[in-house]
């Protein structure tokens, strides 16, 4: 065939292709030009139901396994341990409890105590004054404490614990323990009420004290006051110090803190005193006395005079008590003890020595045994003890020759 015939050829089957085409409906040549234009994507074939709702594989292509290096790890999720100690705030609906809980005076509280064995622990107006308020039931897997009707005088901490039982010890758990304080508000009463208008409280310089105006709201500022000369006490957090669910701490006493204190709430324009603090300065010994005894003799023949002596070194200012124990107390026999003090210097320090004697006039053979000082001061006990021997007059032998005896 000469070159013009294969050119018209070539013509006429260009002019049927693209008549053809346009004959076609315009959806099925978009799809026919899908099909050769792009291969066909796995994944936007719908799976049947005769695979099981499995993705299918792509034809002519293996899959490659990845290293465990390349594959992307996903974040760990730690589970997080329930809370031992949550508050039922609704049907359904609990809240883990915090350091601290405010609720309004006459409104219900109700905790849940996770464990299989739950003690509670809860402030002691309640466990007194509670009675028909106060609710505890225990189920299998939890413990409730429920108060209603509450008052400003339940206000302070509930705690609980859980215990482990195995056969019949049982035993606490360490980690299974939760608390919270709780606050029971009145805007009408910052304090909580106390049984006496005025407290005595100890002011011992060997810890700090307490004066334990516990209010009714966290909200509320507390000022300490002195009643006589009438001011301000400055609280600057290290001589003394505010706690909303203690009170204010003297953490280090002095002789100057004794005397008439209160504490001052303000909250919402309603201003209130609380209890009169009648503190006492008291001088706490360090340790409690170590004495020393010694007799006159520790052994003594009958009719005979002896004394035991105990002494005891202490702080100036601190007294000390004796009392003894000795074998004529089961007789009856009275006895006579003489005491005095005086101040000495020891190693460069001042300290004072107690000492006690005690007499034993014409020894008898019930005298004889131990000897026991107790010497006491405000911080505890300690003795000391020796032995005293009551001898019996030797006897003399007189021997005679008997005449004519040999």
């Amino acid at each position: 065939m000469n070159p013009r015939g294969i050119c018209f050829l070539a013509f006429v089957l260009f002019f049927s292709v693209v008549s053809a085409k346009s004959r076609l409906p315009t959806r099925t040549i978009k799809d026919m030009e899908k099909n050769i234009t792009k291969p066909v994507d796995p994944s936007e074939v719908k799976p049947t139901k005769d695979l099981g709702h499995k993705k299918p594989k792509q034809f002519g292509s293996q899959k490659v396994p990845q290293s465990p290096r390349a594959r992307k790890s996903r974040p760990r999720v730690e589970a997080q341990t329930p809370a031992i100690l949550i508050q039922v705030v609704g049907k359904g609906q609990f809240q883990k409890m915090g350091d601290s809980l405010s609720v309004r005076a006459g409104n219900s509280l109700e905790l849940r105590c996770r464990g299989k064995s739950v003690r509670w622990r809860f402030p002691v107006y309640l466990e007194e004054e509670g009675e028909g308020r106060l609710r505890i039931k225990h189920f299998t897997q939890y413990s409730q404490l429920l108060v209603m009707n509450s008052t400003i005088g339940d206000t302070g901490e509930y705690s609980c614990w859980s215990r482990h039982c195995q056969n019949s010890e049982c035993r606490d758990v360490e980690d299974r323990t939760g608390r919270t304080f709780v606050f029971f508000t009145d805007p009408e009463e910052l304090f909580v009420p106390t049984e006496d208008y005025y407290e005595v409280v100890q002011l011992r310089t060997n810890q700090p004290t307490l004066l334990p105006c516990q209010v009714t709201s966290p909200e509320a500022r507390v000022t300490l006051h002195r009643e006589f000369p009438p001011e301000e006490v400055s609280v600057d957090g290290v001589d003394i110090s505010f706690d909303a669910k203690k009170g204010f701490t003297i953490h280090r006493p002095r002789a100057s803190f004794a005397g008439s204190l209160f504490c001052m709430a303000s909250l919402g324009g309603i201003r209130q005193i609380s209890t009169k603090y009648i503190l006492i300065y008291i001088n706490y010994p360090s340790s409690s006395p170590r004495p020393t005894i010694k007799a006159s003799a520790t052994s003594v023949f009958l009719g005979e005079n002896f004394n035991v002596t105990c002494t005891a070194l202490g702080e100036p200012e601190i007294t000390v008590d004796f009392t003894w124990e000795y074998p004529g107390q089961l007789v009856g026999r009275p006895p006579y003890v003489s005491e005095c003090s005086t101040v000495v210097r020891r190693a460069g320090q001042v300290q004072q020595e107690w000492e006690s004697v005690f007499y034993v006039e014409e020894a008898r053979a019930k005298d004889q045994g131990i000897y026991t000082c107790r010497a006491t001061n405000l911080q505890g006990t300690s003795t000391a003890s020796t032995r005293i021997r009551i001898l019996q007059p030797s006897q003399i032998l007189v021997s005679t020759d008997k005449a004519g005896d040999h």
